[in-house]
């Protein structure tokens, strides 16, 4: 199945336990996100990002647990995020964790893809369940 939305997202700064040495800048956000369309949840989690002193190059990796329903099924599951950008040109996974699903959503797995056009955040989420 694949299904597409939009959703709003919150950043906010965490104390991070990493001082970058070297001009590598470390930053670590909670993040809280609310999906709409055929994904209709909420999602907490925590993000770690480095920024490097190349303008343009830096990495990201986030885990985050989406609570609600599916294609009307009900449950949760976690995405792991991993994003990677060079000069620019950016790199991005996120994939459900194996066995993650609870409740109707037991035995999801999947990828989603994210973007944002004209400041809005959407998503495109295609997975399967048993």
């Amino acid at each position: 199945m694949k299904i597409e939305g939009q959703f709003s997202v919150t950043l906010n700064p965490i104390e991070s336990a990493i001082n970058g040495t070297d001009g590598m800048n470390f930053r670590r956000m909670s993040i809280e996100k609310v999906f709409t369309g055929s994904l209709d949840a909420t999602s907490n989690g925590e993000m770690l990002s480095v920024m490097t002193p190349t303008k343009g190059s830096a990495g990201y990796v986030a885990i985050e647990q989406v609570v609600g329903s599916l294609d009307g099924k009900q449950g949760s599951f976690v995405l792991q995020h991993y994003g990677v950008m060079e000069l620019g040109a950016e790199k991005l996974t996120l994939e459900v964790i194996p066995d993650s699903g609870v409740g109707q959503l037991a035995g999801l797995s999947g990828q989603m893809n994210i973007y944002i056009e004209d400041g809005n955040h959407f998503y495109e989420f295609e997975y399967q369940l048993p």
